[in-house]
C-alpha cells in the first residue's frame, strides 16, 4: 500500500499508518489478487502500448499482469514500503516484464512528471489514507489529459456474512476502531464519488463488484488469513497499543473466524466500489 508504515513523511506530507502492515497473512491476500478478480472494470481500457502507473502496488501481482497486457507500454508500480518494493522486484521475470519497473514513492508526492501516464490505477489504497482527496489530486496530476484514473476500494460496513456471529460483529468494531484511530476511512467505498468530485475530476463513472467466500476452500482461506491477521499483524499490535482490544480478546476473535470457517453455511461478501475518472 502507498502509505507509510515505518518512516515519517515530509512536513507537507501526511504521515499515515498502514492498518494492516505487511505480515504474511496480509501479503497472502494481496498476492491472491489478479486483474480478473480485482480490476475487471478496467480491462476494456487495457490496450497494448498504453502506459500505466500502479499506485500502492504491494507485492506487484496485479502490476505484473498489467505489464503483460499492456506491453510494450511502460508500467510503473510504486509503494512507500521499500521492503515490499524489493519483493515486487524479485518476482519480475526480465524476459517477460521488460516494460515493468518498481519504485519506492509516496502517493501524495510522486516523483513523476505531469501527464506522464495513460492510466493511473490504485486498488484498496484510498481507504488507508488520512487525505484521500490529496492522493487523488496527485493521480490527476500525473495522468494524461485524455487518460484514465481507476480506483477501487472496499467498504467494511458494507461487508456481510452468515451465519450471524457476535465474534465477527466485534471483529468489525475492532477493525473500525483501529482504522479510524489511524485517521483512515474503512468505509471508503461509499465515499469514492465524493472524494473524486472534491479532487476536481471532470468525468466520474461509478460501479461496484464483489468478492464472495462461501465454499469450504474459500472459507478456509479467508477465515484462516483473518484469524492470523487479527492476532499477529500490525492490526493486532495497533489494537492493543490503542486500547481497542487486548490479546485475550483478539484470540477470541480469531476463534470466531475459525468457527465461521468450519460452519457449512458460512458466507462472506466484500463489496468493492470502483471509479473510472477522467480529468
Amino acid at each position: 500500500m502507498a502509505v507509510n508504515d515505518s518512516e515519517p513523511g515530509s512536513p507537507s506530507t501526511p504521515d499515515d499508518t498502514y492498518t494492516h502492515g505487511h505480515h504474511a497473512s496480509v501479503l497472502k491476500s494481496h498476492s491472491w489478487r489478479t486483474v480478473e478478480n480485482s480490476a475487471a472494470y478496467l480491462t476494456p481500457h487495457l490496450k497494448p502500448g498504453r502506459s500505466l502507473l500502479d499506485v500502492g502496488c504491494g507485492p506487484g501481482t496485479v502490476t505484473r499482469e498489467f505489464a503483460e497486457r499492456l506491453a510494450p507500454g511502460p508500467v510503473l508500480g510504486i509503494d512507500v514500503s521499500s521492503d515490499i518494493v524489493a519483493q515486487a522486484r524479485a518476482a519480475v521475470d526480465p524476459a517477460v516484464h521488460g516494460n515493468l519497473e518498481f519504485r519506492v514513492e509516496d502517493c501524495y508526492r510522486m516523483g513523476v512528471d505531469d501527464h506522464s501516464f495513460d492510466i493511473v490505477h490504485a486498488h484498496q489504497v484510498l481507504q488507508h489514507l488520512s487525505d484521500p482527496v490529496a492522493a487523488l489530486r496527485e493521480m490527476k496530476r500525473v495522468v494524461s489529459p485524455a487518460g484514465l484514473v481507476a480506483v477501487r476500494d472496499a467498504d467494511y460496513h458494507g461487508m456481510f456474512w452468515a451465519p450471524a456471529s457476535e465474534g465477527l460483529d466485534r471483529w468489525m468494531e475492532v477493525y473500525q476502531g483501529v482504522a479510524r484511530r489511524n485517521r483512515a476511512e474503512p468505509d471508503a467505498g461509499r465515499h469514492l464519488v465524493a472524494w473524486a468530485r472534491q479532487a476536481g475530476f471532470g468525468s466520474i463513472t461509478a460501479s461496484a463488484s464483489t468478492w464472495c467466500f462461501a465454499t469450504p476452500a474459500e472459507r478456509e482461506w479467508w477465515g484462516g488469513l483473518w484469524a492470523e491477521r487479527i492476532t499477529r499483524s500490525a492490526l493486532a499490535h495497533q489494537a492493543v497499543a490503542y486500547g481497542v482490544a487486548d490479546h485475550e480478546e483478539l484470540e477470541q476473535l480469531a476463534a470466531a473466524w475459525r468457527s465461521w470457517t468450519d460452519h457449512p453455511d458460512g458466507w462472506f461478501a466484500v463489496v468493492n466500489s470502483e471509479l473510472l475518472l477522467r480529468p
